[in-house]
């Protein structure tokens, strides 16, 4: 099969357009054609070798798909060949974990592309109990821009935050691709949104999802904008997908006895806030990475329903990988990128 690999960690260079052997699939594991891979900020990171470097090479990655079934392993019975499929991003390795909750807390578990070879493939080959049917309607294309951050949204904002009808949310970062997912899913929900973001355009693609209140977080005061919206009582759920300096604002936006969601560290992984403040205030931080199955057959549900949708910035072949991660380490992509085989 074809595939985008690298040989050696380094710069979006590395990335070459290889052949490799195609899987055959295992007893209980599925083998999926890509039809369209997504592109994550987390493999730009891979690449470099700033994450791990005990793997095997050359090693392929990607997370993110859509597809087809290609081949059943011995023992499958949920998939047929042909069937239209959406891998789960991350799954246990160690089916002895498989009933440990939170999923993405398993001693094994691992987001695809990190460990094994992941979807910048023509084909993967997954565990089947890790695929679900795909009955959205959607383009390839559109689909594969959506598993990772989409699972993580859903976790983030309903699982862990609890967001329901009527609350006041605060997503930051509102058109980075964590953001957008945040707001729409916290829209799904039936909450009013408030997001912070960087600049006009930034505002206009906020605004679009449904973002009511729209903050410029270089211009304006964050804190002091959301409690005005709120009648100065703070928002019920903030979700932080930023870290660093952010936190204590985050904290500050939201109201007595309200909750904020630690899920990302672009703006720093080492944070400071006001202890007696927060305990003071009965108020609770909590983390979260990824998903289980369970928020991303919901996620997949509200786009079939309508009330989520993809947002592609572009399409590339796959021999191209190379030229998706130079434009996403120049952050110069509005939406998602994908790669086609």
């Amino acid at each position: 099969m074809k595939a985008a690999a690298f040989r050696r960690f380094g710069g979006p260079e590395v990335l070459e357009y290889l052949d490799l052997p195609t899987p055959e699939p295992r007893p209980g594991n599925v083998v999926v054609r890509v039809r369209a891979s997504g592109v994550n900020r987390l493999e730009h990171y891979l690449r470099e070798g700033s994450v791990l470097t005990n793997i095997p090479l050359p090693h392929v990655l990607g997370s993110d798909a859509a597809g087809e079934i290609a081949a059943v392993g011995n023992g499958v019975t949920a998939f047929k060949t042909g069937e239209r499929v959406v891998p789960m991003p991350g799954y246990p390795l160690d089916p002895n974990d498989d009933r440990h909750a939170p999923l993405s807390a398993a001693p094994s578990y691992a987001i695809g592309g990190v460990v094994n070879w992941g979807t910048y493939a023509e084909y993967v080959e997954v565990p089947a109990k890790w695929v679900l049917p795909d009955d959205t309607g959607l383009e390839p294309e559109q689909l594969a821009t959506l598993p990772m951050v989409l699972v993580t949204a859903v976790r983030s904002v309903k699982t862990v935050g609890g967001v329901k009808a009527g609350d006041r949310v605060l997503v930051h970062a509102g058109a980075s691709g964590t953001g957008t997912m945040n707001i729409q899913v916290a829209r799904a929900l039936g909450a009013r949104v408030a997001t912070t973001v960087q600049g006009v355009a930034q505002a206009k693609l906020a605004a679009g999802l449904g973002a009511e209140l729209v903050v410029d977080a270089q211009a304006r005061d964050v804190v002091r904008d959301v409690l005005d919206w709120t009648d100065g009582r703070g928002v019920d759920v903030t979700i932080d997908n930023l870290g660093g300096d952010v936190l204590q604002k985050s904290l500050d936006a939201t109201r007595v006895s309200g909750t904020v969601v630690a899920m990302g560290f672009v703006a720093g992984v080492e944070v400071r806030f006001h202890i007696r403040n927060f305990f003071f205030t009965h108020k609770r931080l909590l983390g979260t990475l990824m998903g289980d199955v369970a928020d991303f057959r919901w996620g997949l549900q509200q786009i079939k329903a309508g009330k989520i949708r993809p947002l592609l910035d572009r399409v590339l072949p796959l021999a191209e990988a190379a030229e998706a991660h130079r434009l996403l380490a120049s952050n110069a992509v509005n939406g998602n990128l994908v790669l086609k085989p």
